[in-house]
């Protein structure tokens, strides 16, 4: 055994850090564990087929699939913008993207109520948002598009300049380029942003209920199903939605951890 090993054993961060860092895994664990063991499987299962749980899956997975494919198609061309281009005021506009994940939730709701409801943007064009579909999907769209064009675009900057300046030399178009070098390259950290949207999305509740009470999503529907008939009503819900994060998890875990990289 060499030195290095015997002394980073003896070390006594060596013996506190698991220790301390236990504790934060316990503290993520038994909520889960608990959700999981409160109440006999059988009992959940034969509470899954409740029209309330089945439409509030439903509408989660179409808003969640719609808000990660719109954060897909205008996410990754600004990561690669942000990634490429040399401009003052490029600090600023990363800090705008930003922005959402910082925000409270139900903070981010209050700015799309006054930005798209009847006194904005949805009277001006006499358009309801607020209370639709769209309203979730445009909720979910705007909490959870920053961690598509953060992580792709720490994936993009990880991408040589010059392998993509050698394609073009070869002849290659821009797009070329970008379609045949560049995603190949930077795939697994692009579908890693996009499966970490997707979780967000299928997860949001304070922005969605100040947006669009209706239709219900699995967050919007666990609260109401716990106001109104308490927490043993609510688990089948929670269930479902903890069975769609841990599928988001599995598959982050498969992308490999360097891909999950946000840069600061």
């Amino acid at each position: 055994m060499s030195r290095v090993s015997t002394a980073r054993e003896r070390s006594p961060w060596g013996a506190a850090a698991p220790l301390l860092g236990g504790l934060l895994l316990v503290l993520y664990a038994v909520p889960v564990a608990w959700l999981l063991l409160a109440q006999p499987p059988g009992a959940v299962l034969a509470a899954l087929d409740a029209p309330f749980v089945v439409g509030a899956a439903r509408n989660t997975l179409v808003s969640a699939s719609i808000s990660t494919a719109l954060a897909t198609l205008f996410g990754v061309p600004l990561a690669y913008w942000l990634a490429r281009a040399r401009f003052r005021g490029r600090t600023l506009v990363t800090a705008v993207v930003a922005f959402p994940l910082v925000l409270p939730p139900v903070v981010s709701g209050m700015v799309l109520v006054g930005a798209v409801g009847s006194n904005g943007l949805g009277g001006l064009l006499g358009v309801r948002i607020t209370g639709t579909l769209a309203g979730v999907v445009l909720a979910q769209t705007f909490v959870a598009s920053p961690f598509v064009v953060l992580t792709a675009r720490s994936a993009f900057e990880r991408v040589d300049a010059h392998t993509e300046e050698a394609a073009r030399t070869l002849g290659a178009t821009e797009w070329g380029t970008f379609r045949r070098v560049t995603l190949p390259l930077a795939w697994r950290g692009i579908l890693a942003g996009v499966t970490l949207a997707f979780a967000r999305a299928a997860g949001e509740f304070g922005a969605t209920l100040m947006l669009a009470y209706y239709p219900r999503t699995l967050p919007v529907q666990i609260w109401a199903t716990f106001s109104g008939r308490g927490l043993d009503a609510a688990f089948p819900v929670a269930v479902v939605l903890l069975a769609l994060a841990s599928a988001a998890l599995v598959l982050i875990n498969l992308l490999g951890e360097s891909s999950l990289v946000l840069p600061e």
